[in-house]
């Protein structure tokens, strides 16, 4: 299969006549024309602001002219990032309702523009302890009423404090636990600062084995393509540029080589900084996937 790689791309903005740097349209179909122009062929994409409690607002319109536009520039799959004050594992019942609710309105979205992923943080057991908290995680998602259409991916995390996911054996315990089928996204930068060495050959294939005995690489589904700014195993999450943080081109270039990764879609999440942001990812990910620098 050939490479698919995007990125994380805004929904927002309206067509202001003759700016060519402005989106050609007023709804959320601006995502695939800002993905077009990153040269990004998938995905991920925002329904409101991540910052705050707010229903995706999405009418069927929108939802069509989405949908049209993707098929049309054979962009996809897409991937619905939820909110990140959504947190799966706490033990406070108000908190764990506005997740519960904020959860469904995202996977509804999801099913309305044809978006196969809602993409969701296990979030943080607040001291209730791992254990609660992950059961925590399965028992919100199984009362959701998710789309046929739709798959929720957990997404492996950086594991600072009480956050969970940092561990492979977290994401598996959650598909265990739940009756809901789930799959997972793997976030490299993430995975990289909980402790999975990915800068090197030796440490890529370790790490992917590793995955594929805990979780099992059948359950991998997206990948968040991230380069850390921070070393292995510090827990700090902060992306850099793809080959210019403690990954490395090396690492990359194995991981994105390997035969486990090489029909997974990517989406960037990358910087804006040093005169460069995703159109320049995006092609070094081109030339480290040949192989060839």
């Amino acid at each position: 299969m050939s490479l698919n790689v995007g990125a994380h791309v805004s929904i927002a903005g309206s067509k202001t006549s003759g700016d060519p740097e402005s989106p050609p349209g007023d709804g959320i179909e601006n995502a695939v024309w800002r993905q077009r122009n990153v040269g990004g062929t998938c995905g991920q994409i925002f329904t409101h602001s991540p910052q705050v409690w707010q229903s995706p607002d999405v009418d069927a319109d929108e939802a069509a002219a989405f949908r049209t536009a993707s098929e049309e520039h054979d962009v996809g799959p897409w991937v619905v990032h939820t909110s990140y004050l959504v947190n799966l594992c706490t033990p406070k019942e108000d908190l764990r309702e506005k997740s519960r609710t904020a959860m469904q309105e995202e996977v509804d979205a999801a099913h309305a523009l044809g978006i196969p992923y809602v993409n969701v943080h296990l979030g943080a057991h607040t001291g209730a302890g791992v254990e609660r908290g992950l059961e925590n995680a399965a028992g919100v998602i199984d009362s959701l009423d998710v789309p046929d259409d739709v798959t929720i991916l957990i997404e492996s995390d950086a594991g600072s404090g009480t956050k969970l996911g940092g561990d492979f054996e977290h994401l598996a315990t959650v598909l265990d636990l739940a009756d809901t089928h789930l799959d997972i996204c793997l976030d490299t930068a993430h995975a990289f600062a909980a402790g999975y060495d990915l800068s090197t050959p030796e440490g890529v294939e370790a790490t992917l084995a590793e995955l594929d005995d805990v979780v099992g690489l059948d359950r991998l589904q997206y990948v968040h393509l991230n380069d850390s700014k921070h070393e292995c195993g510090t827990n700090k999450d902060e992306h850099a540029h793809i080959g210019d943080g403690y990954i490395g081109d090396d690492g990359f270039e194995a991981f994105l080589n390997h035969d486990a990764i090489r029909d997974v879609p990517l989406a960037l999440e990358t910087p804006t900084e040093d005169g460069r942001s995703y159109p320049w990812n995006i092609e070094h990910v081109r030339e480290l996937r040949d192989g060839d620098r």
